[in-house]
């Protein structure tokens, strides 16, 4: 990079000021020749990749294999030799994801001709279901698509329905009696919330099948990922926040722990995504079985086991203590990440058409 051709003009063209030597004294930028031909910058790519090679990979060996020894180094204020934390993040989640994205989830449909009476049954369901706001009971009745037996029970669902939205309205007239309104208004949020699920699951089964279904509901879950992730990570780090000292650890070093530790569980999630994808690729031998599953499992341990050592090495507790500290912190954020992921996919099932 250091051999580019110099500018006669020693004015920098960033900020004005005369350029003594390569670099501009006051904002640091090259004074090197603007123009450049596709050759330069092929070159310029090429070395501008290994520039940011070496600390990458400097950056990359630290995070995966020592624990907490890259949280350690940017805390003391040794930065320059690394990656900052949000670069690392953005950088294995956008990786992670998109090669993840780029592979399909499930297998194609191997032979249409086989299934030649399911496509119509779904072609069949799929054209009375269009018209099945034109239809009463009766008429789907009548037509064979419900039993007497279904037709009976849908009507005494429905009219217990309706005898229980009139109990809450009833309920809710009397101020007098705040409690069993209460236990009412409840009850009747719940059953909004199944028939507005319901509803939502008739509408999407019009238009798809129940593999389209799920292919869109995985491809839509795996989108909103990196996004919940990063949500997440600030709630992750005010729990390690909560359970240290506030004088010594405030929450920024926390949030810098949150963010090399997730990106090292992005970066160790690739690595398992590819040994999955390749293995398959690979012609059987048993020797090979045996490697893949030793990579596979031991892949696993070292994504379960590193939060241990790296939480002892960053905080500088005691085995006993700061074993039992890892372990409350990580049930509370798997109950919280849970939580979590179930609102994500309740969003992402109200987003599919």
């Amino acid at each position: 990079m250091g051999k580019e051709k110099l500018r006669n003009d020693a004015t920098c063209l960033n900020c004005g000021e005369q350029v003594q030597h390569r670099f501009c004294s006051y904002c640091g930028q090259e004074n090197t020749e603007t123009s450049k031909n596709f050759y330069h910058l092929f070159v310029y790519l090429f070395k501008g990749f290994f520039h940011y090679d070496s600390a990458f990979w400097r950056t990359i060996v630290k995070l995966f294999f020592k624990p907490a020894a890259l949280t350690k180094e940017y805390l003391s204020g040794r930065r320059v030799s690394y990656l900052a934390p949000i670069r690392v993040y953005i950088f294995t989640s956008f990786l992670t994801f998109l090669i993840i994205s780029l592979f399909p989830s499930s297998e194609p449909v191997k032979s249409i001709n086989t299934k030649t009476s399911q496509v119509n049954e779904i072609v069949s369901s799929a054209i009375d279901s269009l018209h099945l706001e034109e239809k009463s009971m009766e008429g789907l009745t009548k037509t064979g698509i419900l039993s007497e037996q279904t037709k009976d029970t849908l009507q005494k669902i429905i009219h217990s329905e309706l005898d229980s939205v009139q109990t809450a309205i009833n309920a809710k007239a009397k101020a007098s009696a705040p409690s069993p309104a209460s236990i009412e208004d409840e009850s009747q949020v719940t059953r909004k919330a199944d028939y507005w699920f319901m509803r939502k699951w008739m509408k999407v089964k019009e238009e798809n099948t129940d593999e389209e279904i799920r292919q869109k509901f995985s491809d839509s879950f795996t989108q909103n990922m990196p996004k919940a992730l990063f949500l997440f990570m600030p709630v992750f780090a005010f729990i390690l926040f909560l359970f240290h000292d506030k004088k010594r650890w405030n929450y920024f070093d926390h949030g810098i722990f949150t963010l090399h530790y997730f990106s090292f569980l992005l970066l160790l999630t690739l690595v398992l995504f590819f040994i999955d994808k390749l293995y398959p690729l690979i012609e059987y031998h048993p020797i090979l079985d045996w490697i893949y599953l030793l990579l596979k499992g031991a892949g696993i341990l070292w994504m379960i086991y590193y939060f241990f050592p790296a939480h002892r090495r960053l905080y500088e507790q005691p085995y006993v203590k700061s074993f039992f500290k890892c372990c409350a912190i990580l049930i509370i954020n798997s109950v919280l990440l849970f939580l979590f992921l179930v609102v994500i996919a309740l969003y992402t099932y109200s987003t599919i058409e």
